[in-house]
């Protein structure tokens, strides 16, 4: 059977509109998939709800579609994305609303039975959505659907759903299954597998890519083993390389152990080959039964936030912060905040050429669950500071009104809980069955690197930055920060293999205590991808309730990976 060509036009809700157009227009396809959802867009598609129950969808797949669904009918191509969030059912009759109007007749499906809110669970939670797999979308793309729509079904399912539809797959097809898999991890996140959030960018532009030319999205090949190619349409910006597809496959895996409702996935199996200029292939991934329960996200109205933030310059900065702390919090001491959170100072060079390089930042941000004592009362008490404080006292902003906030946990329920089910451009109603899975508690320990570590007395080195030959990807999971680190594919090939295992050894999770001294009392979890030349690093914990809890600088742990580089190491000579 011939490879099926999926695409991507959206790694988040927010991407860039004219991908859809430009997928469409670029080149051959079969199917073009879009991610919208995240976490934190479950809690804003929840706030959406609230005010308008006819919400809770991403709307932005709604103009894509106005402007391309006569183009997508037209070149054959079927659309599959997430965008109904908490309400794909209204996804669905909007899109058929807008096709109406434009004098066409598109095949609608949508995938529902993830939203576990009416079996009343949990209770105040504002969102619980199961992530379903692959199976529904299949089997709408089967009954000959056009446009597909889901709820919370796991990213990679949607390139699954396709994959299952084209080369007709079963549930216990799970190399298959799980080549797919990491087909549609690739692809989730749009231009992160082409160049994007890549730390070794300066080695795409050395190689001739233009800056100036936005980023290309990645499609996948998908042959009928699993197999796959990841590339791009001709002439778009980015590069895919064995390094820019390795940073998108470390991003946010945890285990070696991708846990999915179709298939285990064995990341450890993975294995990657420069097959061609922006042509990279993926072969050799192994699959094993699905785990017994099923992941849900919930999201709960946690309360109210809000932030101000000082600029401090020139001489005496602490002193200047330790002062306006003092009298902020004293003010604030009658009717306190329930959490009131300082950041650290970041002091400047000295004798700076400019005021914005003498300057310091200092933030407080500060939650509660009523609005009153994070509005006026906390804005309030800061401003009236400005003539009665620190010299040279001003704020980046003025204080602005609290914010709502929301707190997000992982939970997991039965299968039997969950009725996943497709309604078909019919009307029809189709329950999708579950697969076999396994009753044994899932393997969440394999390729874990212990700690300590011994060190070699015997060997020259330098203090170096860590990202001398090793690029990294970071990003969060719920609470958790997950750290991807891999050794560069440079002109010094001939070294690869000694620096992947100096990487094997040196990344430990004592050691990434040190480094990130932060995590000093966190749980740290070290996982070696030695097919990647990687290694995966968890840090539970470090994020708190999650992105939109979190009063942490960086709360999405976007920057994390690029710190740790910049962190300097003993590296040995012989390395370099």
């Amino acid at each position: 059977m011939s490879v099926l060509r999926v695409g991507n036009c959206s790694g988040f809700y927010g991407d860039r509109l004219s991908a859809m157009r430009e997928m469409l227009e670029g080149g051959q396809l079969d199917v073009l998939t879009g991610d919208y959802l995240a976490e934190l867009t479950m809690l804003i598609l929840g706030k959406d709800a609230m005010k308008d129950p006819s919400l809770g969808y991403a709307r932005t797949h709604l103009r894509q579609v106005e402007d391309c669904l006569g183009l997508a009918l037209d070149s054959g191509v079927s659309i599959v994305a997430n965008a109904g969030g908490l309400n794909p059912a209204g996804l669905a009759a909007r899109i058929a609303e807008v096709a109406n109007g434009l004098g066409l007749t598109p095949r609608i499906a949508y995938v529902a039975g993830d939203d576990l809110r009416p079996l009343g669970l949990w209770e105040g939670a504002l969102t619980a959505n199961a992530y379903l797999g692959g199976f529904g979308i299949a089997a709408a793309l089967t009954r000959g659907a056009d446009i597909v729509v889901t709820g919370r079904v796991t990213d990679a399912s949607l390139v699954v759903g396709a994959a299952v539809a084209h080369h007709g797959w079963g549930v216990e097809d799970h190399d298959a299954l799980a080549g797919a898999v990491v087909a549609g991890h690739v692809l989730e996140c749009g231009t992160q597998a082409t160049g994007g959030n890549f730390s070794g960018f300066r080695q795409l532009l050395s190689a001739g890519v233009d800056p100036r030319k936005p980023l290309g999205f990645p499609l996948a090949e998908i042959a009928a083993d699993g197999s796959c190619v990841i590339t791009k349409h001709e002439d778009t910006g980015g590069a895919v390389t064995l390094d820019t597809v390795t940073a998108q496959l470390v991003y946010e895996i945890q285990s070696t152990r991708y846990l999915g409702p179709d298939v285990t996935t064995h990341l450890d199996s993975v294995s990657l080959a420069q097959v061609g200029p922006d042509r990279v292939a993926i072969t050799g991934v192994r699959g094993s039964l699905p785990p017994e329960q099923l992941k849900v996200c919930v999201n709960e109205l946690g309360g109210w936030r809000n932030s101000v933030e000082f600029v401090l310059t020139g001489l005496e900065i602490e002193a200047k912060g330790d002062w306006v702390r003092s009298q902020l919090d004293a003010a604030l001491a009658a009717h306190p905040p329930a959490e009131v959170v300082w950041s650290r100072l970041a002091m400047p060079a000295p004798d700076a050429d400019s005021e914005e390089g003498a300057s310091a930042l200092l933030r407080c941000t500060v939650k509660d669950a009523a609005a009153d004592p994070v509005g006026r009362a906390f804005t309030g008490a800061a401003v009236e500071l400005a003539l009665g404080s620190y010299p040279g006292f001003t704020m980046t902003a003025p204080p602005g009104a609290p914010m709502p906030f929301g707190i997000y946990r992982p939970e997991y329920v039965d299968r039997s809980v969950v009725e996943h089910t497709v309604v078909h451009a019919d009307g029809s109603v189709e329950v999708v069955g579950n697969p076999p899975f396994s009753t044994m508690p899932p393997a969440t320990d394999i390729g874990v690197r212990p700690s300590p570590y011994p060190a070699r007395a015997d060997v020259l080195t330098r203090r170096l930055p860590f990202g001398t030959f090793v690029h990294a990807r970071s990003g969060d999971k719920g609470g958790d920060a997950n750290i991807g680190l891999w050794v560069a594919h440079d002109e010094r090939e001939d070294l690869y293999a000694d620096r992947v295992e100096w990487l094997s050894k040196v990344v430990t999770p004592r050691r990434v205590r040190e480094l990130i001294p932060e995590a000093a009392d966190l749980d740290v979890e070290v996982f070696l991808l030695p097919n990647l030349g990687a290694v995966n690093v968890v840090i539970h914990g470090l994020l708190g309730a999650g992105v939109a809890a979190s009063t942490r600088f960086d709360p999405q742990a976007k920057g994390l990976g690029e710190w740790l580089r910049s962190r300097r190491v003993s590296i040995e000579d012989a390395l370099l």
